[in-house]
């Protein structure tokens, strides 16, 4: 069943007051809209229940990559062209700029932003990952003023968020203290681009003489949430890799993830990509830090 437009009403406010304004004043009436790609495939199935929507996407302070010395900004509304296309991302933050080139195809990275990627709340969204490791940190932004949460308590279960009914996702923050870092992105799916992933890993690491001094491990697709493995970081902080190590992380990764069957996946093949993609990123901060 399509839907009907005649059902719908879309405003344009044009700045982001009025935004937050509308929004206060009819909480959880209004749904925020900026490319599009994820509201518009609703749209267009007849199963987009928010009646009234707000177009976000021309508001320039949500548009805006801000660089601080000590983090980067990004605009809620940025695009996945505009993080690809930016030098210091591409520089500092390889894992996020890989994956905006996964999303999607030209059009839909033309038009996708980041804001939207994480309000929708897929477990399955490509950037999401790279946000963990990053250790992102988000700003809320209502009538009621700014709040900042961190990336990695922001999605609460499958397809729900911390963010409030009259709030909106303002930037993302990222620390700027990844230099020197070997990073590690990968994204199984059925094809190399336009699919959804069967799995998404992100992966960073620090490792001297051979000892991993800090690990940061995220996986997407693989549970009801974006997911960081704490305890996997944990047991690996401090330790030689090895083969003994890379088994044994294997086996933590997979122990911490709550992967399902569905129509692009299994939960056994699921389990078993997430936990090679882990000793694939372990064999590379072993090999990168002997190099180094």
């Amino acid at each position: 069943m399509r839907a009907d437009p005649a059902d719908y009403k879309l405003v344009s406010p044009g700045n982001l007051q009025a935004v937050l304004s509308l929004m206060a004043a009819e909480p959880a009436q209004w749904l925020p809209i900026a490319g599009g790609t994820d509201v518009m495939v609703l749209y267009s199935a007849g199963k987009l229940t928010s009646r009234k929507l707000i177009n976000i996407w021309s508001i320039p302070e949500l548009r805006e990559i801000e660089v601080f010395p000590e983090s980067i900004r990004i605009g809620a509304a940025c695009t996945y062209t505009a993080l690809r296309g930016h030098e210091i991302i591409s520089r500092e933050f390889p894992l996020l700029a890989a994956a905006a080139s996964w999303t999607g195809g030209i059009a839909n990275q033309n038009r996708g932003t980041l804001g939207g990627n994480i309000a929708n709340a897929s477990p399955a969204a490509d950037s999401l990952p790279a946000l963990l490791v990053y250790d992102a940190e988000l700003t809320l932004i209502s009538e009621r003023g700014e709040r900042r949460v961190p990336y990695r308590t922001f999605h609460t279960g499958y397809k729900q968020t911390a963010l409030a009914t009259d709030e909106l996702i303002r930037s993302i923050s990222l620390p700027r203290r990844f230099s020197g870092y070997i990073s590690y992105a990968r994204k199984v799916g059925a094809r190399n681009a336009q699919a959804i992933s069967k799995v998404c890993f992100a992966g960073l690491g620090q490792v001297s003489n051979g000892t991993i001094r800090e690990a940061h491990l995220a996986l997407g697709s693989v549970a009801p949430v974006p997911l960081r493995l704490n305890e996997t970081e944990r047991m690996l902080t401090g330790k030689k890799i090895e083969i003994s190590l890379i088994d044994a992380a294997r086996e933590s990764a997979v122990s911490e993830i709550r992967p399902i069957d569905d129509i692009r996946s299994t939960a056994q093949y699921r389990a078993a990509a997430a936990g090679n993609l882990v000793a694939e990123f372990l064999e590379k901060l072993a090999a990168e830090g002997v190099k180094a």
